[in-house]
């Protein structure tokens, strides 16, 4: 019996808009240039200004602010892409329950050292996305504040020094979540049908070619 010809799987349009993926990529470049900028800047402090790295982490951040507050006004008035009910479920029962299943379920997938098949819809995907909208709106306010009421003085105190506590204990938290979410998003891209085309393309993304 003759081998079957090889097939390509159907095109599909993307689930996000085109402003939310060009939203997207421009806060995650604004996100990995904060962070990696974060590593060689010194900021302004007894008297002294800091470097030009550190005037470029400034003026990054206020990039960053503007940026995520344009993220959420696409997440509140976009038709297509995953439901804000999924990316914050935590105020409805049932949202809790189904984002529990799905994490035991995921957790029985790994332990077969298997990565679930990708699910636009997973709760967990989701709720974990719906965390980082809500870490870096929160590093991006809390630079702003400092920004605007600190003078850029790395010890100063009131408000400005409460916010710049806070910004630098979320840090840690952005670098772990970057590094988790982008080597998860490779692992998916690599080992199922997910195509990372889908959130950076700005054209029609499509599922990865498969042959049957």
């Amino acid at each position: 019996m003759p081998a079957a010809a090889p097939s390509t799987a159907t095109p599909r349009t993307s689930r996000h808009t085109r402003t939310t993926r060009l939203v997207h990529a421009g806060l995650a470049l604004a996100v990995v240039t904060q962070l990696l900028v974060s590593l060689v800047m010194e900021p302004a402090e007894d008297g002294h200004a800091g470097n030009l790295w550190y005037e470029i982490h400034e003026y990054g951040g206020l990039a960053a602010f503007a940026l995520i507050v344009l993220f959420w006004i696409v997440l509140t008035a976009r038709k297509r892409g995953t439901p804000g009910g999924l990316l914050f479920p935590w105020f409805s029962g049932p949202r809790r329950a189904a984002l529990w299943s799905d994490i035991k379920h995921h957790a029985a997938t790994l332990r077969q050292m298997r990565l679930p098949p990708h699910d636009d819809a997973s709760p967990l995907a989701s709720a974990v996305h719906g965390l980082g909208i809500l870490l870096i709106s929160a590093m991006a306010a809390t630079g702003t504040v400092f920004y605007f009421f600190g003078g850029g003085d790395a010890h100063t105190g009131g408000l400005a020094g409460v916010m710049l506590e806070i910004h630098k204990a979320l840090a840690n938290l952005a670098w772990a979540y970057l590094i988790g979410h982008a080597g998860l998003a490779v692992l998916q891209h690599i080992f199922t049908d997910f195509n990372l085309r889908e959130m950076w393309s700005l054209h029609t993304a499509t599922k990865k070619e498969t042959s049957k």
